[in-house]
């Protein structure tokens, strides 16, 4: 038999460094999804912590009785320690007031913004059907007597760039919206400036 024959006959039958040969085939696979698995972690770290920032803009703001700037600068401010340890520089926080008319049409009515663009007073938006309900047990008024209502929305958006798969998914953005009733009035002055139908 001649040697190159033997030898390569002796090669497919050795065992020896077959575990390294395998764990040179997997390594690969196991290193993406362990990366695949930190990035999706700190996705949904991320996602809770604007869930949190957009409910603590809310729930701050629907106490007050009158917003002036400084009011709104610590409110929206409030967002970024809320979203810490992760930067707040790819946030955007927008807290807005809207009025529901009995008719369930959205109008703004003020809006401020920290990072984004806030929306402009008068225009019309939509907003969740279950809001503008005209039914007396979902209706958003406290009082049918009232002819309208104010929800406050706080809007937190955020573009998260994957350490890892930034080059396979790019970045990511994650958005919450919240609404809410003024807690304490009908509706939230700001700057002093009272919507004629508050």
């Amino acid at each position: 038999m001649p040697r190159s024959l033997r030898n390569y006959r002796g090669f497919l039958a050795s065992t020896r460094g077959i575990a390294a040969v395998e764990f040179s085939l997997v390594f690969p696979i196991l290193l993406v999804l362990l990366l695949a698995a930190i990035d999706a972690g700190r996705a949904v770290a991320v996602s809770m912590k604007v869930r949190a920032a957009a409910y603590a803009l809310d729930a701050m703001a629907n106490q007050y009785l009158y917003i002036y700037d400084s009011d709104m600068q610590q409110i929206l401010g409030a967002a970024s320690i809320v979203l810490a340890p992760y930067s707040s520089g790819p946030a955007s926080v927008i807290l807005s007031q809207i009025q529901v008319s009995a008719s369930g049409q959205a109008t703004v009515i003020w809006s401020d913004q920290l990072n984004g663009t806030a929306r402009t007073p008068g225009h019309t938006l939509a907003i969740p059907t279950n809001l503008t309900s005209t039914s007396a047990t979902n209706k958003v008024c406290r009082d049918n007597t009232y002819p309208s209502c104010y929800l406050l929305l706080a809007e937190v958006s955020y573009t998260y760039t994957p350490m890892f798969g930034h080059f396979i998914t790019g970045p990511i953005n994650i958005s919450d919206t919240v609404y809410v009733t003024p807690r304490s009035v009908t509706c939230i002055q700001r700057n002093g400036n009272i919507p004629a139908s508050c």
